[in-house]
């Protein structure tokens, strides 16, 4: 099992080895240069194949298009290795932007490369430790896997981290609280056990930390109150109080369904200061 501050196994690396492993002729589509407004960066790719599709270059007309400009390539009835295409009218997108593609083959060395390119780029997403995997933290864990995270969830119940996605790292440990000694700096914790009173001790080992960029706490106002008197009973410092998230997700939507709660928490997290930045 992976500690949090491991660089993760899954995600979007894996998936793209899973993806090269089958030998069949592919095309790299590159957005080489982004002039305006566009669905997606420069540097964003996706790897064509006569009957499958890794990734995206931001999906519509131009994505369309790159799709059969690339499958063309690959059989032969194409030879322009660049395309551009104008997102205007004439293409149903009215981004107004200007797009430059590369299409190259994909070889082994050009395959090794794009998966050390997704590696590196894995491990400068932020890290976040899930406490507890009952139902909100697993919806949590759904919500996180294909987000630009690296995922680690933290449990005392072995049978709680059965079905959680690929990508998602796991802890099995009796004491949760010593897993934060390893948390990166920058990272989001957020504590969804099953039992208060761990909740509060995690909480008190995180905050005083005073290096991550978000720690929450699932639950309500009374149980913030709760936490309150057992911070000041502890002797914790009541300026890092400020620094909780509780209830996280907040309190504008009422609808309290473990997905729901999952949807408003991941928006939380992406909203977030870049990696590395203090709370």
């Amino acid at each position: 099992m992976a500690g949090p501050s491991d660089s993760g196994t899954g995600g979007r690396a894996s998936a793209l080895c899973a993806f090269l492993e089958t030998p069949e002729d592919t095309m790299l589509v590159r957005l080489a240069r982004v002039e305006g407004s566009a669905p997606r960066e420069e540097g964003t790719f996706m790897l064509v194949r006569p009957q499958a599709l890794f990734g995206t270059i931001g999906g519509g007309f131009a994505e369309f298009d790159a799709i059969a400009h690339a499958r063309a390539l690959l059989s032969g009835n194409e030879t322009a290795w660049q395309k551009i295409i104008i997102l205007g009218p004439d293409t149903g997108q009215c981004c107004g932007g200007r797009l430059t593609l590369d299409f190259r083959p994909v070889d082994g060395d050009l395959a090794a490369r794009l998966i050390r390119e997704e590696k590196a780029a894995e491990a400068e997403n932020r890290a976040v430790v899930l406490f507890g995997a009952g139902h909100v933290g697993k919806a949590l864990a759904r919500a996180l896997a294909p987000l630009p995270f690296r995922v680690t969830v933290v449990e005392t119940r072995s049978d709680e981290l059965q079905g959680l996605p690929d990508g998602v790292d796991t802890v099995l440990t009796p004491m949760p609280e010593a897993v934060l000694r390893d948390v990166p700096a920058g990272a989001a914790v957020v504590i969804l056990t099953h039992d208060h009173a761990l909740d509060f001790l995690i909480a008190k080992e995180a905050l005083e930390r005073q290096d991550l960029a978000y720690v929450g706490m699932i639950g309500s106002a009374t149980k913030r109150a709760s936490f309150a008197g057992f911070w000041r009973r502890e002797g914790g410092d009541p300026a890092l109080l400020d620094h909780l998230t509780l209830p996280v997700g907040g309190n504008a939507v009422k609808d309290k369904r473990p997905a729901v709660i999952a949807a408003l928490v991941a928006a939380e997290l992406l909203m977030l200061p870049p990696r590395g930045a203090r709370p």
